[in-house]
């Protein structure tokens, strides 16, 4: 049996939103210089939101106040999910890998959250 996660860097559902915050670092990069205060910075907030979140979740006690940390994560996945359409139809570079593993962290997330509302503690 696989022991429980003991740090957030252990879990898989926080690996995986910590590689889609460093894959929109570089993304946007690439972004016109006039975006910087714009879709950069609003883009990169909201990816980070969502690592972010899910580390701060992981050491709360109570599974209410788990849980609302994230629910907050899945909010800054679908605004992260329409800053991807935003910059696909800017045409501000190829977003199909960034999506996939939004997508991915999205469903991860989902069952994460799901098991700690399931469990007994």
């Amino acid at each position: 049996m696989k022991m429980p996660a003991t740090r957030f860097e252990e879990l898989v559902v926080w690996q995986k939103a910590h590689q889609f915050v460093l894959a929109v670092y570089r993304l946007s990069r690439t972004f016109p210089q006039s975006e910087t205060y714009g879709l950069v910075s609003q883009f990169r907030r909201a990816a980070v939101s969502i690592a972010a979140n899910i580390a701060e979740g992981f050491k709360k006690r109570g599974k209410a106040d788990k849980l609302r940390f994230y629910n907050i994560a899945q909010g800054s996945i679908a605004e992260s999910r329409y800053y991807l359409i935003l910059a696909k139809d800017l045409k501000y570079g190829d977003v199909s890998e960034l999506s996939q593993l939004l997508e991915e962290v999205g469903k991860l997330l989902e069952v994460y959250s799901r098991v700690i509302l399931n469990s007994d503690s």
